[in-house]
């Protein structure tokens, strides 16, 4: 069992037991400092902290409770940031997820989720109406991209046409952001529930090996604590209270959480968001705003460093560059290095961790190299064979579990998926990894193999048996096989095995490709399909998507 040892002396301490008051604490001390950048408009914590109290009254007004689920169907907007911290403001339950999703996954995760309520983009309305007879939605707040500027600044950017823009229409239900931060009245709210921190500040989803998405129900302590190291890991290099952070990660996913709300609710400093990253309008920000930190996955350094308008940016001003989500290749790490005298900062971590469980302290220096961190403080680890569960000796390479003391200990709705991910061991819940990681004798953990069904593109993880049921939900196919390909610029790439029905003629991979964009995310949908008379099963019957991936590696080998 190995835990790090908090030696760090940090100034960096959480401002009270909350998320929102910590937020309100900060707001009270540094009222007039900077708190969030927007198309470049300016949100002090003052006004955020007023903002925030005029939505809660708002969403209780109409009726949002503690403990209700609402769905943030949002982009990186500053409405996003307001939503989550008036929903803890009156102990409801945040549910982010992808604005690029469509009905399809929509309808699943509010009725997972069993949400009442949702606050999404007015340019995907339609997805929300479209599954309102089959939930238990009945508040819908909508909003626009450019809610949050200036009018003279909106009506340039619609009469170039930059903004996506839909119909909002009226009904019983149905109200505008807006007018929600307009009419709300902060002196009506009832006094926050009583917490003790093992309330769900916020239910997250990840891949489901059953094909399904699972809800992790992440407790606020956890949060907190979560929020705490991330913002401490850059201490060294960003004194407390000097940090700008420019947000390249999506809200819906635990790295742009963490990455987002350490500076808010822990660091008192400046966040700068992005309705969507563009690298130049990155650069630019960067640049302009002398911005600190950033966190982000491994393709999009990959990226900047391959852009050809680099060299027309200063980006000298950067200090912690974090990265997580994916395996960082070393001569990305490299390539870094050289070209900004910084080097890029590794974590290793899940949703269920409440995102990282080991993180690069900037004071430990330069990580070595293929690294992924330390384990922060209060985190305890085990090493074992993954097929008997007995821990490995040290220095040998093993099944990572976890746990901490405020540690999520099942899924949301899902016993199955519970029972094979969360052990019981000596009294606490552990949860299986199925990462393989090793960890030297300094402490450093470094990742060796992943989840064998878990794809990882562009650093979602992607489960395979959800785009081999979404496959197997077509007329002609009777049977798919779903692996990851590697590709050294978006880490793998979707393959496809499908074998059709026996009657089935003429069908093309351009058709089956149709019909999953029409029911998966974008960054779901194969990138190749290659049709098969039959595919590899154990004697039980199992798909053995081993031997397929073992095919394909073959074929990259010189």
């Amino acid at each position: 069992m190995r835990e790090k040892e908090n030696t760090m002396a940090s100034d960096i301490a959480l401002r009270s037991d909350t998320i929102y008051t910590c937020l309100e604490e900060t707001a009270k001390q540094v009222p007039d400092k900077r708190a969030l950048i927007y198309l470049g408009e300016t949100f002090s914590y003052r006004v955020l902290n007023d903002l925030v109290l005029r939505l809660a009254a708002s969403l209780n007004r109409i009726g949002i409770s503690p403990g209700d689920r609402v769905i943030l169907y949002l982009y990186n907007t500053p409405q996003m940031i307001l939503a989550f911290l008036a929903l803890r403001r009156i102990g409801a339950v945040a549910v982010p997820v992808a604005p690029v999703y469509g009905s399809y996954d929509l309808r699943y995760l509010a009725k997972d989720s069993g949400a009442v309520g949702i606050v999404c983009m007015d340019s995907n309305f339609n997805y929300v109406n479209e599954i309102l007879p089959d939930t238990d939605l009945n508040t819908i707040v909508v909003t626009n991209m450019v809610d949050m500027i200036p009018w003279w600044k909106r009506l340039l950017a619609r009469g170039f046409d930059r903004v996506p823009r839909g119909t909002i229409p009226s009904g019983k239900g149905i109200h505008r952001f807006m007018t929600l931060l307009k009419e709300g009245d902060a002196s009506k709210l009832p006094s926050p529930p009583k917490a003790d921190g093992e309330e769900i500040a916020i239910l997250l989803y990840t891949g489901g090996t059953t094909g399904f998405p699972k809800g992790v129900p992440l407790p606020e302590a956890l949060f907190l604590e979560r929020a705490l190291e991330w913002r401490r890991a850059s201490e060294a290099v960003v004194p407390p209270g000097e940090g700008i952070t420019a947000l390249a990660a999506p809200l819906y996913h635990i790295i742009g959480e963490m990455d987002a709300m350490a500076p808010l609710i822990v660091g008192g400093e400046t966040l700068i968001l992005f309705p969507r990253v563009v690298l130049d309008a990155l650069f630019d920000h960067i640049q302009r705003y002398r911005v600190t930190n950033m966190f982000a996955v491994p393709t999009l350094y990959r990226m900047i460093l391959e852009h050809d308008r680099l060299d027309l940016y200063d980006l000298s001003s950067l200090r912690y560059c974090g990265t997580g989500g994916d395996v960082l290749p070393v001569e990305v790490g490299k390539r870094w290095l050289k070209r900004f005298g910084i080097p890029l900062y590794q974590g290793y971590g899940t949703t269920e961790f409440c995102g990282a469980v080991t993180l690069s302290y900037a004071e430990d220096g330069i990580p070595p190299e293929g690294s992924a961190g330390k384990f922060s403080p209060g985190n305890l680890a085990k090493l074992v064979d993954p097929d008997t569960l007995q821990e490995v000796p040290e220095g040998e390479a093993g099944e990572l579990l976890g746990t901490c003391e405020h540690a999520v200990t099942g899924y949301w709705n899902k016993p199955e998926e519970t029972r094979e991910c969360f052990l019981e061991i000596d009294g606490k819940i552990w949860y299986r990894t199925k990462d393989i990681v090793r960890i030297d004798k300094e402490g450093w953990l470094y990742f060796m193999d992943r989840s064998v069904d878990m794809i990882k593109h562009k650093g979602y993880r992607i489960a395979a048996a959800e785009i081999e049921r979404i496959l197997q939900e077509h007329h002609a196919v009777m049977a798919a096989c779903v692996v990851g390909v590697p590709d050294e610029k978006v880490g793998e790439r979707i393959k496809a095995f499908v074998v059709l029905k026996t009657d089935v003629r003429g069908l093309s991979s351009y058709e089956l490709m149709s019909w999953c964009r029409e029911r998966l995310a974008p960054y779901k949908v194969p990138h190749y399909i290659e049709f098969r008379d039959m595919l590899p099963k154990s004697k039980v019957g199992k798909m053995l998507r081993r031997e397929m991936r073992a095919e394909e590696q073959r074929k990259l080998e010189p």
